[in-house]
This record gives structure tokens, sequence and C-alpha cells, in this order.
């Protein structure tokens, strides 16, 4: 199979704290404690998984088509592409893996198009070849996803899956710890990149009688077809300058 959905954990022992005990003193001791944990925590999954980049997205309602998406950080531009890229589509390995609360393990992009056909296409657009998100969750509490690519293909080795997922398990904590000072369903700290996207749905739920998900879906659906990033569109409906028809 060339995309592979873990369904459970590595089971937990001995190995596994041992990754766990070794990937806290790496970022314990990376001499770089003025950086927000969330950054130094992206810079080790890079090295740890060899990967290309890596992102870190929030969602505060996983699997629901008006999820409120939140970009934490970006270790490049592609990586802020590929995020921006599954929230105007809807779809792609960051979203199955918070939904799935499992690993979305993608070696090759080239030859798996039918899964998330339009985030496929868009990433092997930015030259991207495969991709492997890691879930942000505790228990049945879900936060987002560890989003990583690389430019070349090919599988992470068991331990680099171990890796991954105790790497997501510290990007939890340290979101738990930056939220320690706000109200629990505050994420306005974190800089988002798409709080024109909900303005500019607030906008055309009003100016078409329809509800907030079928307003996010039509502005979605007209970025798509028009091959702008969804921010963009968000961005001219807000300052209106576009106004969807009712049919777009």
């Amino acid at each position: 199979m060339v995309v592979v959905v873990v369904r459970r954990r590595p089971t937990e022992g001995p190995a596994m704290q041992d990754h766990r005990l070794r990937l806290r003193a790496l970022l314990a001791g990376d001499g770089n404690r003025a950086s927000p944990a969330l950054a130094r925590i992206c810079a080790l999954a890079v090295s740890e998984l060899a990967v290309t980049g890596v992102g870190v997205t929030l969602l505060d309602q996983p699997g629901a088509l008006d999820a409120r998406q939140q970009l934490a950080r970006a270790t490049d531009a592609v990586a802020a592409q590929l995020e921006d890229l599954q929230f105007t589509l809807g779809e792609g390995p960051g979203r199955e893996s918070v939904i799935t609360g499992a690993p979305v393990l993608v070696p090759d992009l080239a030859v798996a198009g039918t899964r998330w056909p339009a985030f496929t296409s868009g990433a092997r657009t930015a030259g991207v070849a495969a991709v492997f998100s890691f879930p942000l969750q505790l228990g049945t509490i879900g936060l987002g996803s560890l989003d990583c690519y690389r430019m070349s293909a090919g599988s992470l080795s068991h331990q680099q899956v171990s890796n991954g997922l105790v790497l997501a398990e510290l990007a939890f904590e340290a979101v738990l710890a930056a939220v320690t000072d706000h109200a629990p369903d505050d994420l306005g700290w974190i800089s988002d990149i798409h709080v024109e996207v909900h303005q500019a749905s607030g906008i055309v739920m009003h100016q078409q009688g329809i509800n907030m998900r079928e307003a996010l879906m039509r502005i979605r659906a007209f970025a798509y077809a028009h091959e702008l990033p969804l921010a963009v569109v968000a961005g001219r409906i807000v300052d209106r300058r576009l106004t969807l028809d009712a049919d777009e």
C-alpha cells in the first residue's frame, strides 16, 4: 500500500519510552530556549524524521466541514502552503490523522492521488513527493496535527514513526502549556492566517441566507475553481472587492 494509515500507536514499552526520553533531552538541550517550543519541536522533527519541512495546525472541531483551522507553526513556506491547501480544500493527511486519531503516512504522492485528489495535485505542484501526519491527541482529546513533507519519495522507518508520535505528543504538551493563560476556547494567541476566512464566511452567510458551513464551502469552491489561496478570496470578500453569486 502506498498510503498507510496506522490505526493504532506502536505498543508502549521500553523502546518507546527510550524514544520519549531521548527526544525530550534533545529538546531541553538544544541551546535555543529563547525560541518558542513549537518552533524547536518542528526543527527537531525535520532532523529526526529526515523530512524537508514541518507544520503544526490546530483544529477546533476535528471532522467538521466548518472546523476553525489555525496555523500554529511552519518551518518554511511550502509547509505553510500545504496547511493552507488542506484548509482550502477540506481534505488532506493532517485532517485525516486528526479524524482517525492515527498517523497517516504517504511515502509517494505520485500514486496516491485518489485519496485526496485536489490536495495531492496542489502538493505535487509545489514539488512535494511524500507527506506524513501525526495527530496531536491525548485519549479522546484531539487538537490538530504535526504534518511533515519531503521533496523525495520514501517511507519512514519504524523508529522514525515512533519519533513522529513522540514529537506530536510534545507538540500537544506545548500547545496546552501555551494556553494556560487563556480561556479554553481561545486560540487567538496563535498566528491565525485564516481570521478573514471566518469573517468572509459570515458575510456570505448573511448575503445569501445560508449557514456558516455552506458559506465556507462556497468560498472554498470559488478559491479552488479560480486557483486562488483561500485567504486571498476571503480578503477580497471582507474588503467588499468580491461578492459571490448565489450559484457559486
